[in-house]
């Protein structure tokens, strides 16, 4: 028994990674790459049930996109971890949905809702809120969130499975869920802590696309009035929107250094 336990502990350990900027340690037991191409199908099963939408606002949305993953990108290459982006292939599309909802998966497939867009009002609101989403994908937060689930579903199953079969054995329904996919999940998916380093990493991509972050401050005073007016599933395992405007307060200096670069 002592040694199952040595055992797992040591699994623990070797299949710890660090999050970019928080440096963070993060449990992962999933492979990224396995990861990303099974967000690709995921992703394209996602648009043919949803298709994606040819408008002014869907143009918006990829521009948008279009300038935070360049800023992501440089941000990594300056950091000398460009590997942590490979695989990815940026995709941005509006899909039709009263939910006010956006995600992106591993490898930068990104999905956002036309009920979100009443909230984002503009360009910098978008901004806000593609930095937020994109930021959960490159710290790995969906991959995390699954490594837990596998975690608490297999436990000591683990150990006797092997990592590479527990990878095989992830199910649809499970990824879709740590990938935050769906009509109760995208941005209402991940933790507070999750929740919280998406929005200082998101302050810092969105300040390096040329989009001032002190945009985020009101784009949350403007979802705490929707809440306020009973609009509560955004919120459902989101952080206060008192704790949440507080902390970007304390990460805007850091995020103005990029914006004045």
């Amino acid at each position: 028994m002592k040694k199952l336990v040595l055992l797992f502990s040591l699994i623990f350990i070797i299949s710890c990674s660090n999050v970019p900027v928080t440096e963070r340690n993060q449990l992962m037991l999933v492979n990224e790459s396995d990861i990303i191409v099974s967000s690709e199908k995921q992703y394209e099963e996602f648009l043919k049930e949803n298709p994606p939408l040819n408008n002014k606002n869907s143009e918006l949305v990829k521009k948008v996109g279009k300038n935070i993953s360049v800023a992501v990108e440089l941000y990594f290459k300056e950091k000398g971890q460009e590997d942590l982006l490979e695989g990815y292939d940026w995709k941005f599309n509006l899909v039709d949905g009263k939910d006010i909802n956006a995600w992106c998966m591993p490898g930068g497939k990104v999905a956002f809702y036309t009920g979100i867009l009443p909230v984002t009002k503009d360009e910098l609101g978008l901004a806000v809120v593609m930095g937020h989403e994109v930021a959960h994908a490159v710290a790995r937060h969906g991959s995390e969130r699954l490594s837990h689930q596998i975690a608490v579903q297999t436990g000591a199953n683990l150990l006797n499975l092997g990592l590479s079969n527990v990878q095989t054995s992830i199910s649809s329904d499970l990824a879709l869920q740590a990938y935050g996919v769906g009509t109760n999940l995208g941005i209402l998916s991940y933790s507070r802590k999750h929740e919280l380093e998406a929005d200082r990493l998101g302050l810092i991509f969105m300040a390096m696309a040329g989009y001032d972050p002190k945009e985020a401050i009101e784009f949350w005073k403007r979802m705490a009035k929707l809440s306020s007016d009973g609009g509560n599933e955004f919120l459902s395992t989101h952080p206060s929107h008192e704790h949440r405007i507080e902390d970007i307060g304390k990460y805007l200096p850091e995020a103005m250094t990029y914006y004045n670069k």
